[in-house]
């Protein structure tokens, strides 16, 4: 195949993947992403690509040890992969074909190179960024991630956008603080969040606990990149935004079953929940009971 041959994909754009893939996605982020990072895991047999170009940074990872056939240079190689090796193509550059025998499954994950930037943009010059391809890299974080996210989305993909933002802005950093051509050494403030910032973001979040909060717009009402606003949260909070929004949503939940005479499905609405038996797994998980339980014995 020539180098003029190469197929363009972009994770914006639902369908893009399935130039490259014979089986359908298991699992993807919702149409659109979460403000620029996407999510896909895949399972494929005796699979062949051919060189592609992406609109964003991939990151693939393999859910298992696997053999693989990559053309690099106009010359087939062999490599072997093992459960924590990861590639890494950035965007705008050609990935090389591939092909591999037995049946895998495959986790992606796609950043917007302005996501990238974003993450971080009061810590770094974003106009120097620069990821470098790894064709193979041990990297147990990267899968880490992966293989959380996967868990994650297994759940409920339309309740998971705050992890998932959360996750993706702690792997945009590792791609900048590792695989970056410039090394970047990125501030670690340990003072956290200013006593009237800490209080502002706390407001908002019990403001808006029945819409989709996302670590992106949390941060931008207190002015901050999603990681350095991430980071000065936990220190003040001892949790991850994330983890700080489930708990007041619980709270409000309880309150609502014990004060008000609604369904459980409303109350999951109420409380930002769009999925019911997501919100039965997570109140259970964090109260010991279901709802409907605590419901009748309070």
């Amino acid at each position: 195949m020539q180098r003029s041959q190469f197929l363009r994909l972009n994770a914006a754009q639902p369908d893009s993947l399935k130039q490259i893939l014979p089986k359908p996605l298991i699992i993807s982020s919702p149409m659109g992403g979460w403000n620029g990072f996407y999510f896909a895991y895949h399972c494929q047999t005796d699979y062949k690509a051919p060189e592609t170009c992406a609109s964003q940074h991939v990151i693939g990872i393999g859910t298992e040890s696997f053999q693989a056939r990559l053309k690099i240079n106009e010359k087939w190689q062999d490599k072997l992969y093992t459960a924590n090796d990861v590639t890494i193509f950035p965007a705008q550059q050609i990935s090389p074909a591939v092909e591999f025998e037995q049946e895998l499954g495959f986790i992606v994950l796609c950043l917007e190179p302005v996501f990238v930037q974003r993450a971080a943009y009061e810590l770094i010059d974003t106009d120097k960024i620069e990821i470098l391809q790894q064709l193979q890299t041990h990297d147990p974080l990267i899968q880490q991630i992966g293989l959380a996210l996967k868990r994650e989305l297994e759940i409920s993909v339309i309740d998971s956008r705050l992890y998932a933002e959360s996750a993706a802005n702690m792997l945009a950093v590792h791609l900048l603080k590792r695989y970056s051509a410039r090394p970047f050494l990125i501030r670690e403030d340990t003072s956290g969040l200013p006593k009237h910032i800490l209080k502002e973001v706390i407001a908002y979040i019990n403001d808006n606990l029945d819409k989709n909060l996302s670590l992106a717009e949390m941060s931008i009402v207190v002015r901050m990149s999603p990681h350095y606003f991430a980071t000065l949260f936990k220190q003040s909070m001892g949790i991850a935004p994330h983890q700080y929004v489930i708990k007041c949503r619980v709270e409000r939940a309880k309150h609502l079953l014990i004060n008000r005479e609604l369904s459980i499905i409303q109350v999951s609405q109420l409380v930002g929940f769009q999925s019911q038996s997501h919100f039965t797994k997570v109140f259970r998980k964090y109260i010991g009971v279901t709802p409907q339980v605590f419901k009748n014995t309070h």
